[in-house]
């Protein structure tokens, strides 16, 4: 399937310091008529793949919208001139928009992708299983819960896969990273697979948050 992405790239007068939960939170509070750009209506939370989603990468924030996200982007990208993310305010002095028609789902070639930011793979309950496996087993668990990510974003996509995704990892290296204030597990490394995932689209939890993944 085709869809629709919209990449938004800001560039303020200093780098700016926080993460993608912060750069959501700012999004949210100034625009909270839009339920896509903070996965909430009134106190619930959209239990959904999120259609935008927020990255930092190297002091610079980029949103992503995809299909319905792509056209809340469009309505709001030029809406605000400074970024308030904590108690330090960013002035934009630019702001670059990109909108392209990009190849999401099963393809015969071989594609290759790295994370630029940790991926979140563990939850609290398969983190004890990983930690009590033996080094083969831990490859073969992280393999069959990417593919369960890739499965689970291609289902709030509307997309249904009609054959097998065949994945194999690369090096993996593990890392602490802060998610909501505690500390988890994170992975990056390299994967390929015979699916194709637009560039910057997040896996994995907090997959809206600024976890994201980029093709090599």
């Amino acid at each position: 399937m085709r869809l629709k992405i919209l990449r938004l790239t800001l560039h303020s007068d200093t780098p700016m310091r926080g993460d993608g939960a912060k750069l959501r939170g700012f999004f949210a509070t100034s625009f909270n008529e839009y339920p896509s750009l903070h996965q909430h209506i009134t106190d619930k939370l959209i239990y959904r793949y999120p259609l935008i989603q927020y990255k930092m990468l190297n002091g610079s924030p980029l949103v992503l919208g995809i299909n319905e996200g792509a056209e809340v982007l469009k309505e709001i990208y030029n809406k605000f001139k400074e970024i308030k993310l904590g108690d330090r305010c960013y002035c934009i002095m630019e702001r670059g928009v990109t909108v392209k028609s990009e190849e999401f789902g099963c393809t015969e070639e071989i594609l290759s992708y790295r994370f630029a930011t940790p991926w979140i793979a563990l939850s609290q309950e398969n983190y004890v299983r990983y930690k009590e496996a033996s080094e083969e087993e831990k490859r073969d668990l992280l393999r069959r819960i990417l593919v369960g990510n890739i499965l689970s974003a291609s289902k709030g996509l509307g997309y249904v896969a009609k054959e097998h995704i065949r994945l194999d990892l690369g090096m993996m290296k593990d890392e602490i990273c802060m998610l909501k204030g505690t500390k988890v597990t994170g992975f990056r490394g390299e994967f390929t697979t015979c699916f194709a995932i637009p560039d910057h689209m997040g896996l994995g939890r907090a997959g809206s948050g600024g976890f994201v993944l980029l093709e090599a």
